[in-house]
């Protein structure tokens, strides 16, 4: 079985947000998005990878076999755009996307270029339903 890439570090997330994100609005929308992630996971912040910031932890395991864990709520501050990792494939959700603001669908994330760009509101309905959807089809650790 292969190793997951992205797993739990060690690494501080105020010196990751202080040395990575270059610019002030950037990581203004990082400590944003960390205490709002905070608040509604429950959770505090703690590092995957070199550059994910995660909420929580949740066990998955797939049909073919491949498991692993990943974090309940998550993001990136990218260079170019934030990677939001908060979307459950929920008929929920995908009607939340219609009101949420500028932003661009990936495989496994949203992107964002600035918080000032989305409805805060409809971002944290999507992250209660993915943790909902998260409680439901998978295990916490």
């Amino acid at each position: 079985m292969t190793k997951a890439k992205t797993t739990y570090t060690e690494q501080n997330v105020s010196e990751f947000i202080d040395s990575y994100v270059d610019t002030e609005q950037k990581k203004i929308d990082s400590l944003a998005l960390l205490d709002l992630f905070s608040k509604w996971s429950g959770f505090e912040p703690k590092m995957w990878g070199p550059t994910i910031i995660g909420f929580g932890i949740y066990h998955y395991k797939y049909a073919s076999g491949h498991e692993g864990s990943a974090p309940i709520l998550g993001f990136s501050p990218r260079k170019d755009k934030f990677s939001l990792y908060v979307f459950s494939e929920t008929e929920k959700s995908r009607k939340a996307l219609e009101t949420l603001g500028k932003y661009k669908m990936g495989k496994a994330c949203i992107y964002i270029k600035k918080l000032a760009d989305i409805n805060l509101e409809v971002l944290e309905l999507l992250c209660r339903e993915s943790i909902v959807y998260l409680k439901e089809n998978h295990t916490y650790e």
